[in-house]
This record gives C-alpha cells, sequence and structure tokens, in this order.
C-alpha cells in the first residue's frame, strides 16, 4: 500500500478555482482501480491550505494515477499552476 498525504499553499483569490480542480480530481481519481482513497481537506483554520489524503494499492496503481488525463488535467494543468508551496509526506501505517 503506498499512502502519503500532499500539503498544498494557495492564493485567496483562487479558492474557487482550487475547490473546482478538487472536486474534478477527486471524482475521476476515486474512479481509479489502483485507488483505494483520494480525499481532499481544508485546513480549518487556514482555508487556503489543502491536504489531499492518498492512498493507492501500489507503486504501479500511483504511477498510472501520475500519468491519467485526469490528473495531467487537473493537478499539473490545473492546482500546480496556482499552488504557491508544495510538500508531501510518505506514510507507513502502523496495523
Amino acid at each position: 500500500m503506498v499512502s502519503f498525504i500532499v500539503r498544498m499553499k494557495f492564493s485567496p483569490e483562487d479558492r474557487a478555482d482550487v475547490a473546482e480542480s478538487l472536486r474534478a480530481l477527486a471524482t475521476a481519481s476515486r474512479q481509479e482501480p489502483g485507488c483505494v482513497s483520494y480525499i481532499p481537506h481544508l485546513l480549518e483554520d487556514d482555508p487556503d491550505t489543502v491536504l489531499i489524503y492518498e492512498q493507492y494499492r501500489d507503486a504501479k496503481a500511483l504511477a498510472a494515477h501520475r500519468e491519467s488525463e485526469h490528473f495531467k488535467k487537473h493537478a499539473v494543468g490545473g492546482l500546480f499552476q496556482m499552488m504557491r508551496e508544495r510538500s508531501r509526506e510518505d506514510l507507513v501505517a502502523l496495523v
């Protein structure tokens, strides 16, 4: 299992576009056969910071996600163009 959290920071003026891109990306990503979980969140005390919890069956499923048309359109061509900061935290399940 591959699990991680992506943290992205955006400008307040991009909130509507960010939300639209996240809805489209989440909807399509959840349909991928190797996607276990794809859940975008806003930080309660900072609505310009997005956390996305992602979980894939294996590295091959994650690679397929990154090669998908919806990832290229909504992440690379959308979110990545608007973000001011980005980081990723890889997770290891305890149980």
